[in-house]
């Protein structure tokens, strides 16, 4: 597979070609303006997972964050995120490819295949748990704790029709579901802000680097995505701003309004969807928001979909969306609860694309990526793009490890130990590997240059 810049495609083939193709080897149509990418990220960037997803940014009860600067983490934390976003949004709207195809220029195609694995247990997992949120969301607006199947079924038809025709669920996102989105939100943020909330964290900061860190991780959750979408972008251009914009916007609208909710709910996450079916006609405006949540799952199984053409182009998408829905809708109706070792390795998987990230950005504009890089099926594997990946996920684990089992979390306390660190309110675990990962790209790819 090769790169397809948007000039090689007229307007005229792009009309003809509306839809994404059915395999890998055919070339994408560019019909995605800014407006079709800004509704798309604005409506991404609004979740209920958000609103309760605030509780991370607030802390824990008797210890939270002020409101001022909860809501300053929120920004900071949403613009570095998203910087990250619109970046790998970039890549994929100038390369043509699907987000882990991209990969193959970076890794070759066969050790993309590694980062590509991780992408779609992580993606089934957030599929799962959206149906489950949305079922959740549903049976708020009904008043009901029953029906949770018929709502989840009913959620993963929706979601999977999405699927099948994606370039025009995104045109759908645009020109009607964008509109009743900011509706609701303006209502709830109206309602809100007259019946006013308490501050129980009023002056205080301590936590406000982990709380950014949190909302940095947020954003970054969707690069591994990314380009599945702006790789039908009319330009990079407009890929960048169309994203970048549209999900800083909405982010920080979804988040700040989450951390109201939560502190009218008295801080209690289980019960922040209460604030907003205890406005006036708030049921009607939450149901505009979980009917909307179908797209979270959408990009979730779509890009499911799309990181499985890396592995096997020459299946037909629509097939691979098919089966994908049925299988997290069948996952959706048997798990009713996640447990903490689950969010933990959602968790882990997420820590893997931040200095992958990383390692992608500094590759593609200052190294191998500058010549052009090779997305074929015959892509020679880069071992040595492995070395600055696994530093980058190893500084993250030693400033944050992540809890999916009492034996990594002490193997990681042990290599605290023996250099006597303390992880402090400053070390922050995305900007840090970030960083790291970045930096041993920077010469990695000095070294190629020397050696060529």
């Amino acid at each position: 597979m090769t790169a397809v810049p948007s000039a090689q495609i007229s307007d005229h083939e792009a009309a003809a070609r509306a839809e994404a193709p059915l395999t890998l080897d055919t070339a994408p149509p560019r019909t995605l303006d800014f407006r079709a990418l800004f509704a798309l990220w604005a409506n991404l960037g609004v979740s209920l997972i958000g609103f309760t997803s605030a509780a991370t940014v607030l802390g824990k009860q008797g210890h939270e964050l002020g409101f001022t600067a909860a809501v300053t983490a929120i920004v900071a934390g949403t613009a570095i995120g998203t910087a990250m976003l619109a970046v790998a949004a970039l890549v994929g709207a100038r390369t043509g490819a699907p987000a882990m195809a991209v990969l193959r220029g970076l890794f070759g195609t066969r050790l993309s295949y590694v980062p590509t694995v991780l992408n779609i247990l992580q993606c089934v997992g957030w599929g799962v748990y959206e149906l489950t949120v949305i079922a959740w969301g549903a049976q708020t607006v009904a008043g009901t704790e029953g029906w949770r199947w018929l709502f989840v079924l009913l959620a993963g038809v929706l979601t999977t029709v999405l699927t099948i025709w994606p370039l025009g669920a995104i045109a759908v996102l645009r020109k009607y579901v964008a509109v009743a989105v900011g509706v609701a939100m303006v209502y709830f943020t109206v309602q809100f802000a007259r019946l006013g909330f308490p501050d129980p964290g009023a002056g205080n900061w301590d936590g406000f680097l982990s709380a950014t860190d949190a909302v940095i991780a947020v954003s970054i959750s969707f690069v591994p995505l990314a380009a599945d979408y702006t790789r039908h972008a009319r330009s990079s251009a407009k890929a960048f701003w169309g994203t970048f914009s549209g999900y800083t916007v909405a982010q920080v609208w979804c988040y700040v309004l989450g951390v109201v909710a939560l502190l009218q709910s008295g801080g209690d996450p289980d019960k922040i969807l209460g604030s907003f079916t205890g406005v006036a006609a708030g049921w009607a405006f939450l149901l505009v928001l979980v009917l909307r949540e179908s797209d979270q799952s959408f990009a979730n199984v779509y890009s499911t979909a799309m990181s499985i053409h890396n592995l096997w182009p020459k299946v037909d998408r629509r097939v691979l969306t098919g089966g994908i829905g049925v299988l997290v809708t069948v996952l959706a109706l048997r798990i009713k609860e996640f447990t903490e070792s689950y969010y933990a390795f959602l968790g882990l998987i997420g820590s893997v694309f931040v200095p992958l990230f990383a390692v992608l950005a500094v590759d593609y504009f200052l190294g191998a990526g500058r010549r052009g890089w090779n997305l074929t099926q015959d892509a020679p594997a880069r071992w040595v793009m492995l070395l600055p990946w696994a530093l980058g996920f190893a500084v993250y684990q030693f400033l944050a490890p992540t809890a999916v089992a009492g034996w990594w979390t002490d193997l990681w306390a042990k290599a605290q130990e023996a250099v006597h660190f303390t992880p402090q309110a400053w070390s922050s675990a995305s900007l840090f590997s970030f960083l790291a990962a970045a930096l041993a790209t920077g010469a990695v790819t000095a070294l190629e240059r020397r050696r060529a």
